[in-house]
């Protein structure tokens, strides 16, 4: 029986249905940040490894005025004192990410490059064997020190080095570079181990929250332990960074971040000062809480808020607005679109006509319609729907009407099922040979309670034995395939579609009982000689539009996971203080403050009193 909810709440559908209260919970929730690792040991210089609470040094900052201060909540305190980008633990998306740069940023929706701490654009050989880099000869580190070439190519050997294997990146630089040299000051070249012509986009740039970070050769080249440095200690003057702020103190309950007034890109030319003064970043405790602190204006902007609780702080705080202002759906498309994956290696869902009835038991302006609040957008391919990416979309309409993922029909679910060998038990529930189907849908706490719970429940009306699990080794269900079916987000893909088509390459297949990446445990070797020549083009190359249709003909096929809706951030900013945040009106970053390209956003930050 399909489930009547259109005129009702989500609150009331869910009730109806039988859900826990824990699924209608507000909640709030941004692209998944990083699993925080165990805290460093205390004895001794601190080093990234061990489980022991320890203490940090501690800085003596000033005391600085509410409205010269930028105030955030993210995460928590579980990464104290840990400033190495590449240490266990380390997390740039509570703050310090306002410390780092790269050689060029990337704007997802502008489409525009901006080049950083690199002079011009990279030089690459005819046949894609190398790649020369010019860096800038006026950027600096916060010591002084200059910033130069040598610290590219020390960053990239470091990555490449057999010893720093479990540093982020390390696998993929030791994929692809063989060799990183400065050939002088300002020239590094990077010979590749087979053509590269993607490399500086994907690993270069910073976009959303992709690419490597650089380290100052003159601190990193003396530590043994490159992996196990903290690179905290203000009385050091640690970290050492080119970024526009530094940390200043440190606790679990609160991170200062002040600004550098001898930050090189003001003398440069390249910058204004930043306004805010001083940035602070507190741990996010729960949405309610954060709502009443949004309100009070003792917050100005958050980790991007639920339908429910974003509309209720607009309503009551005039001087909030968000990326679509005042109004809903108060979002933007992220890049990372929401997904039913399948494990295509366990039964039933090796079976792709499974696969297809169960796809065609979700209705997903439903989705978007009660658990969204009306303020989303359903999801049809796996892809955002960024404007580079459109050309893609466009040309892919005439495979997708043919045949289509948004294909609502409980007709075709039990003619499949039926023609399955499959019978309604007296509850109406799919069975065979005496078993029901499982169909529990695994997903990350709050991050999918809103539109899964709905999900599971227009599965249990397709006949699949439904529900929604949050449990706390919801991810470890999902790598190591103990999950037939669970919601992640598909990400990867902002200029072109191949980093999301990549990750359905069978070089992220593992076996059942085994850990390994997020995937549907499917592979197709058609599929793999695909994506392996999209790899061997430039970013939007012309000839990969051909292999993309290619590629999602395979896919359409297969369905080996089926698209369900677009992943918006709902971010709050508080105007009280603050001007100048990425709006519809003037897009010129994705307005997450946890991405990569925070330190480029604070940089358009205005004060409210002028």
């Amino acid at each position: 029986m399909t489930p009547k909810f259109a005129d009702r709440s989500r609150r009331d559908f869910l009730i109806l249905s039988g859900l826990s209260s824990a699924a209608v919970a507000l909640s709030s929730c941004g692209t998944p940040e990083l699993p925080p690792a165990p805290p460093p040991s205390s004895g001794g210089e601190p080093t990234a490894t061990g489980s022991a609470p320890r203490e940090v040094p501690r800085g003596r900052p000033p005391e600085v005025p509410r409205e010269q201060t930028l105030m955030l909540t993210y995460g928590d305190g579980s990464d104290l004192g840990i400033c190495n980008p590449y240490a266990s633990g380390f997390n740039h998306q509570r703050g310090l990410a306002a410390m780092l740069e790269p050689l060029w940023y990337y704007s997802a929706f502008n489409g525009e490059t901006t080049p950083w701490l690199a002079d011009g654009e990279p030089a690459y050989a005819p046949d894609f064997s190398s790649v020369t880099i010019t860096t800038r000869t006026d950027a600096a580190w916060s010591d002084g020190t200059p910033f130069s070439a040598k610290d590219v190519a020390f960053s990239l050997e470091m990555l490449r080095a057999e010893k720093n294997s479990a540093m982020t990146y390390s696998a993929d630089i030791r994929e692809w570079v063989k060799k990183a040299e400065a050939t002088d000051d300002k020239t590094v070249k990077i010979t590749f181990t087979k053509p590269a012509p993607r490399f500086v986009f994907d690993f270069l740039y910073f976009k959303n929250d992709l690419g490597i970070f650089l380290v100052p050769e003159h601190i990193f080249k003396d530590q043994k332990d490159q992996f196990g440095f903290l690179f905290y200690d203000p009385g050091k003057g640690w970290p050492v960074v080119t970024g526009p702020y530094t940390v200043a103190d440190w606790t679990v309950q609160q991170r200062l971040l002040d600004r550098r007034d001898d930050w090189w890109a003001i003398k440069a030319g390249l910058s204004e000062l930043p306004a805010p003064t001083r940035i602070i970043v507190v741990p996010f405790t729960d949405p309610t809480n954060t709502a009443q602190q949004l309100i009070n204006n003792e917050l100005d902007s958050s980790l991007d808020l639920r339908p429910p609780v974003i509309k209720q702080v607009v309503d009551q705080n005039q001087k909030i607005i968000a990326w679509t202002d005042r109004n809903p759906p108060y979002g933007y498309t992220d890049w990372w679109p929401q997904s039913l994956f399948f494990n295509c290696a366990a039964k039933p869902y090796d079976d792709v006509e499974i696969r297809r009835a169960v796809n065609h038991a979700i209705n997903r302006q439903q989705l978007v319609d009660i658990g969204y609040e009306g303020a989303g957008t359903p999801s049809f391919l796996p892809f955002p729907n960024f404007p580079p990416l459109q050309k893609y979309l466009d040309a892919a309409q005439p495979m997708l009407a043919a045949n289509p993922t948004d294909a609502y029909d409980l007709a075709k679910v039990d003619a499949i099922m039926t023609g399955k060998g499959y019978a309604k038990d007296g509850d109406g529930l799919w069975v065979k040979d005496g078993k029901r189907v499982d169909a529990t849908i695994y997903g990350i706490v709050d991050l999918v309670n809103d539109y899964g719970a709905i999900l599971a429940e227009q599965l249990r009306a397709g006949g699949f034995e439904s529900s929604l699990q949050t449990p706390g080794d919801s991810t470890t269900r999902m790598t190591d395939g103990s999950a037939k079916l669970f919601l992640f987000g598909f990400a990867g893909a902002i200029a072109d579609p191949y980093p999301s088509l990549e990750l359905m390459h069978s070089r992220h297949f593992s076996k059942i009982g085994t850990a390994g990446d997020i995937s549907s445990h499917w592979k197709n070797s058609d599929y793999d000689k695909i994506v392996e020549q999209m790899s061997s083009l430039p970013v939007d190359d012309p000839q990969e539009l051909p292999l993309f249709l290619q590629a999602m003909e395979i896919y359409l096929t297969e369905l080996p996971h089926t698209p369900l809706v677009q992943w918006m951030h709902r971010i709050p900013y508080n105007t009280t203080y603050w001007t100048g945040w990425p709006t519809e009106a003037d897009p010129y970053l994705p307005g997450a403050f946890w991405f990569k390209t925070f330190s480029l956003e604070l940089t358009r930050l205005k004060p409210a009193a002028g």
